[in-house]
């Protein structure tokens, strides 16, 4: 059963892309949860089991259903582009008990005997106490499994907007949509998404967010309700060279692809680096330099930041994944 997002003119006016620390939280314990969703985070899983073996996920697995409605408040759309996770975990404490309530008892009940559980009528008791349980919950699993390999995260988040942000220039929305993610469909101002459950919702002139995530995949998520701002969350790019270590050298199957020159600049960028300072270290004229750049960053593998009057650039991990000649 799809999900359907219906537009006026005015809502592409108002489309924009995000990215949310929080959302990447809640979805590192959905992903916890469900076998079927490690994939490509296997080795990433791993490193991690000790760690995440000390934190108890059992109160935030009881309001993820297979199928049925996890509480927004827990994870509201994002607000700006890219907000810190300290910015969106106090939006999260700072939810009216009354939503809280109204949210959390549509999840569970959609789970057998949640309703009934001890810890669902304490919550649903007390409001306020599980708003402050679920928000600690969160920012432990933040800080002991996200906030470690979160600049790795953002750069994949952050090419994958840079990216699609261009194509949306280039086909409009109505090209991009189906782009994003083969559950998407688009026909005469409608947003269809093969997804679980029925959901249908006229947007109104609030546009829609478009969000990018790492530990969402491969699901593609529109179902929002109000007064939530619109989002669709769809997996990003990149995701197969994620947690692909870098190899030192430029492998020759990376040389023949790119060619001699791009194959260097991306094998170089082992650390961020301004186009003149990859010139000196390469050899190389920064014109030639410059322009290997911009290729690479149009291809996704690289991205850049402005730090005062430089520019500094460093690879996506789909960049890492492709200097490495796969791990």
């Amino acid at each position: 059963m799809p999900s359907r997002l219906h537009f006026r003119e005015d809502d592409f006016l108002r489309c924009r892309f995000a990215l949310s620390p929080l959302w990447e939280t809640q979805e590192v314990a959905r992903t916890l949860k469900r076998p079927d969703r490690h994939g490509y985070h296997a080795p990433w899983l791993r490193r991690i089991r000790t760690a995440a073996a000390g934190l108890d996920l059992a109160p935030l697995w009881l309001l993820m259903p297979r199928r049925g409605h996890t509480p927004d408040w827990l994870c509201p759309p994002p607000t700006g582009r890219a907000a810190t996770f300290e910015e969106e975990i106090v939006a999260v404490r700072a939810t009216d008990p009354d939503t809280a309530r109204t949210e959390t008892a549509r999840s569970l009940a959609d789970t057998p005997g949640a309703l009934d559980s001890p810890r669902g009528r304490a919550w649903l008791r007390d409001p306020e106490e599980m708003v402050r349980e679920l928000s600690d919950l969160l920012e432990g699993i933040w800080r002991t499994l996200i906030e470690p390999d979160w600049p790795r995260l953002r750069a994949l988040l952050e090419a994958d907007i840079a990216f699609h942000s261009r194509r949306l220039a280039e086909v409009g929305l109505g090209g991009l949509l189906p782009e994003i993610s083969r559950r998407c469909g688009w026909q005469a101002g409608t947003l269809t998404v093969d997804w679980k459950g029925e959901h249908e919702r006229h947007l109104g002139g609030q546009g829609l967010v478009l969000m990018p995530t790492v530990f969402g995949w491969p699901d593609v998520i529109s179902s929002f309700a109000p007064p939530w701002q619109p989002t669709l969350a769809y997996p990003a790019r990149g995701i197969g060279g994620l947690w692909t270590e870098p190899a030192e050298g430029a492998p020759d199957a990376l040389v023949r692809l790119l060619g001699r020159g791009r194959a260097a600049v991306l094998t170089a960028l082992d650390d961020p680096a301004t186009t003149t300072a990859l010139a000196h270290r390469l050899g190389l004229a920064p014109s030639s330099v410059s322009a290997h750049l911009t290729v690479l960053r149009d291809a996704g593998l690289l991205v850049s930041r402005r730090y005062g009057h430089q520019v500094l650039y460093e690879r996506t991990p789909l960049g890492i994944a492709l200097a490495s000649g796969g791990g």
